[in-house]
């Protein structure tokens, strides 16, 4: 699943894959703007069939933070 959300997010906010780890953040390492969330949580939903509410959003600052809840949701 790591390297699925990784390409994910290389191609949605076109940054190298390369760049992606599990610690990266998303705000202060890739520098993610709103619109960008917007996108990146619908192609997260859409991909992964969970629903991220927004209130957990602003608690989603990691790659890996992502990793889990999807995780979590999938159960």
């Amino acid at each position: 699943m790591e390297k699925e959300v990784f390409k994910l997010i290389a191609d949605t906010l076109e940054v190298d894959e390369k760049k992606i780890t599990l610690e990266t953040d998303f705000l202060n390492d890739l520098d993610v703007e709103s619109l960008d969330l917007v996108d990146l949580v619908t192609a997260f939903e859409d991909k992964y069939d969970v629903e991220i509410a927004d209130k957990d959003v602003k608690n989603l600052h990691t790659v890996g933070d992502v990793i889990d809840y999807i995780k979590e949701r999938q159960k």
